[in-house]
């Protein structure tokens, strides 16, 4: 039998019986829609995260170190440490952090959440302005009286995440800043107003430190670099240099005898793709129950079509066709039926998806999570659906080839 008209002779099977086609597939549409809602969902937020995250973001390093004597790093010893593993680092820079309320003419904040730094520290994090422009070293040097402020500050001090905050000045503590740039807010901290300050001005106005202490470093890695392989070598050498044993397996810590933590922003998104992986493991375990329940059905469909033709298929085998065409054309209703059913599964898994991302952008603070169905997914489906109508059709169609032609047409 030609291609062409077994082809014909399978569109006309399931078309006469459209509505009980459709409510058949029902399984593999419900299966298959799970599947790529889930995993299109599961792109989509690691898309973002990844997205967020930044190229930079990719090469820095994150350094706690507390020496023997619990005395914050100064800035000789973080120009130690960068000129020891220059081999790793472009640069590594100390910062810290204090709270403080803030004002502006229209507004009052509580509390604000100030970060001094150095311009290296914008390099490291992957933060660009928005507004304006961030500030200098010379500004870090002369200790000036400027300041960037995230856009959940702005929206605070000036009523509106769009406002023209640059040139505008505010009060942090007791002394005005003038406002040099805006900056869009670090991921989780949408809902906490930020501000940084050159490291000079916020530890003698408003942290009270000797400046150049720091409880924590970024180290921003050479390009191409094994992330890993750099913070290994960084927690060996603060070991070494400070005299710090090695880390406690329940990861806690005493200060007085030193402590050294050493993160990668790649640690971070390994973990997410082991995480994203174990939802898509169980959204598979849930999906394969109901493809599963499209499978037998489509097994009971093709048993009936079988019992309903066998006057037809005993007519076919007596005009000359093979137990092989019949169980050709047999097995080409149950993967088409399975295609059907994965094409309209793929559409609904497309628009739970973005259903999901309304929910899910809205739960977990994503803007504009956009769902990915991916080519990858679309194939993984095609196939799920040939293997389940080869599957669960292969014992239908053998059934109706092993009939008997002459007994076939007496049957009534």
């Amino acid at each position: 039998m030609r291609i062409r008209d077994l082809l014909y002779e399978t569109f006309t099977a399931i078309s006469a019986n459209r509505v009980r086609s459709l409510l058949t597939v029902l399984g593999i549409v419900i299966g298959i829609g799970a599947v790529i809602a889930i995993t299109s969902l599961i792109d989509g937020m690691k898309m973002q995260l990844v997205s967020q995250l930044g190229l930079n973001m990719s090469r820095m390093v994150s350094i706690t170190c507390w020496p023997p004597g619990n005395q914050p790093l100064d800035e000789a010893d973080i120009e130690k440490i960068g000129q020891d593993l220059a081999s790793d680092y472009e640069f590594v820079t100390g910062y810290t952090y204090t709270g403080s309320p803030a004002s502006s003419t229209t507004a009052d904040v509580d509390m604000l959440q100030v970060t001094a730094c150095r311009p290296e520290y914008f390099t490291g994090m992957g933060i660009t302005a928005e507004r304006g422009r961030l500030f200098s070293a010379d500004e870090v040097e002369d200790g000036g009286m400027v300041v960037v402020l995230g856009g959940s500050s702005v929206k605070n001090l000036f009523g509106s995440p769009d406002a023209d905050a640059v040139g505008q000045t505010v009060r942090i503590g007791n002394d005005r800043y003038t406002v040099i740039g805006t900056v869009a807010d670090a991921m989780g901290y949408q809902d906490n107003p930020l501000a940084y300050l050159p490291t000079t001005t916020a530890t003698t106005r408003l942290i009270g430190q000797q400046v150049g202490s720091y409880w924590d470093i970024i180290g921003f890695a050479h390009e191409g670099m094994d992330m890993y392989a750099v913070a290994a070598d960084t927690d060996s050498y603060l070991r070494t240099r400070y005299e710090i044993g090695e880390a406690d397996p329940n990861g806690g810590g005493n200060s007085d005898e030193g402590f050294v933590d050493v993160r990668t922003a790649q640690e971070a998104i390994d973990q997410l793709d082991q995480t994203m992986a174990s939802f898509r493991m169980l959204a598979l375990a849930v999906a394969s129950v109901s493809l599963l329940v499209g499978g037998i059905g489509i097994m009971n469909m093709m048993l009936t079509n079988v019992t309903e033709r066998i006057r037809e298929i005993g007519l076919r085998k007596a005009l000359g066709a093979r137990s092989a065409d019949v169980t050709k054309q047999f097995l080409l209703e149950s993967v088409l039926l399975c295609l059907v059913g994965g094409v309209f599964g793929i559409a609904a898994g497309y628009g739970g998806a973005w259903a999901l991302a309304g929910v899910a952008g809205g739960a977990l603070g994503y803007d504009n999570l956009v769902p990915i169905v991916s080519p990858e997914a679309v194939a993984i489906a095609t196939g799920i659906c040939v293997g389940i109508g080869v599957l669960f059709g292969w014992y239908p169609a053998r059934r109706a080839a092993r009939l008997d032609p002459v007994e076939s047409l007496r049957y009534q």
